[in-house]
């Protein structure tokens, strides 16, 4: 049986993550929030954190989803989700995320 889309981050629109995390079902690793490219984007990209750079270049292994799927995927980002952009989190052992500073 298939789980049910539950609308837990509504109306934020699209954003960008790997094919790991959608296809595989893994968590959210590292995240980031850029400016949008268009009133639709929200500016979220989503990767698990373990990708090579080789992989994260490749564009053939990212793809666009709606903010609400990650959300369904992994609800502890949740809570970032209203971060303003320029922000970028790390996961922590306790399943919350750690702003990364800039140096």
């Amino acid at each position: 049986m298939k789980k049910t889309i539950e609308i837990l981050a509504p109306k934020m629109g699209y954003c960008f993550a790997t094919k790991q995390i959608v296809d595989n079902k893994q968590r959210v690793g590292y995240m980031y929030r850029e400016v949008p490219d268009d009133k639709y984007d929200s500016g979220w990209r989503f990767f698990m954190g373990t990708e090579t750079d080789e992989y994260a270049n490749n564009p053939d292994n990212l793809a666009i989803y709606d903010v609400n799927t990650i959300a369904n995927l992994d609800q502890a980002i949740i809570p970032y989700l209203e971060s303003p952009y320029g922000k970028e989190f790390e996961r922590l052992e306790n399943n919350t995320f750690k702003e990364i500073e800039e140096l």
